[in-house]
């Protein structure tokens, strides 16, 4: 199993959630983030005023996913994620030693 992480823009979440469900990913949890990259924040005027937003808003998606979808999930955050500008994001993926359903004590793939 794989745990694929994704910073993405937020503006962007419902078209990678709707690319992932097509692939038949069950689950994700989404948090708000805030972060930079290399944009490294940007300048803002507010009431005639220019002051410095060092983090930017962001979403943080996981979806833990089997060995055979992590590829093409990654592919699917990718294609529907990006628009071409800095800032797009990351796709980070990690190795999943077990997962477990609360509900019905299923383990492993069953549990997703």
């Amino acid at each position: 199993m794989k745990l694929v992480m994704a910073i993405i823009k937020p503006f962007k979440l419902e078209e990678v959630r709707e690319a992932l469900t097509t692939l038949g990913v069950t689950g994700m949890t989404v948090t708000e983030a805030k972060g930079f990259g290399r944009q490294k924040g940007q300048t803002e005027i507010y009431r005639g005023a220019e002051y410095a937003v060092n983090f930017l808003p962001k979403v943080k998606l996981e979806a833990v996913v089997s060995d055979d979808q992590a590829a093409s999930v990654v592919e699917a955050i990718q294609n529907t994620g990006a628009t071409g500008r800095i800032g797009d994001g990351k796709i980070f993926v990690l190795d999943v030693a077990q997962a477990v359903r609360i509900r019905t004590g299923e383990t492993d793939d069953a549990a997703l």
